[in-house]
């Protein structure tokens, strides 16, 4: 089965971006976990992910994709950028269990000078961290187009 989906907006709730998605004729669809700069995360209404995922199950919806931040950057120089990172992943990925078996994408970051080895070993230590038994989201890493000192440039900075 082929999966069409778009980017759509959290602002009216996630039951919104069902009906939204279906209106459209797309089995799944893409969505910012918070705001794409950072920052804060909305509460998610246990009642409204609810009815999200009754349409998902009546309408046959393919897996959702949440993307992080695009300040998100686990392999920072900055150790205040690598905190950011382990805790808005930390909480989004806690929060992607009100729709279960979900992905969970992000932009690997960049290492800044540290060198491309440093760099995929703060990311998997991040993701060491975050991971948990039982989880429900896959998390996904976005190749990125290898500008600077961006990691994800080749499949193998990823695996």
């Amino acid at each position: 089965m082929l999966n069409i989906g778009c980017h759509l907006s959290t602002a009216k709730g996630y039951a919104h971006m069902g009906c939204e998605a279906a209106s459209i004729g797309a089995n799944t669809f893409a969505f910012f976990t918070r705001n794409p700069r950072g920052g804060n995360a909305k509460a998610i209404d246990p009642d409204d992910a609810a009815e999200l995922r009754a349409q998902l199950a009546e309408q046959g919806f393919a897996p959702l994709v949440a993307h992080a931040p695009y300040t998100l950057n686990p392999c920072s120089a900055k150790p205040a950028a690598r905190e950011f990172a382990l805790q808005a992943m930390a909480d989004d990925l806690v929060r992607m269990e009100a729709v279960p078996g979900s992905y969970y994408n992000f932009h690997p970051g960049s290492h800044v000078g540290q060198g491309a080895e440093a760099g995929i070993q703060m990311i998997a230590d991040t993701l060491n961290a975050v991971l948990a038994p039982g989880q429900s989201t896959t998390v996904l890493l976005e190749t990125m187009a290898g500008k600077g000192s961006e990691v994800g440039r080749r499949f193998e900075e990823l695996a």
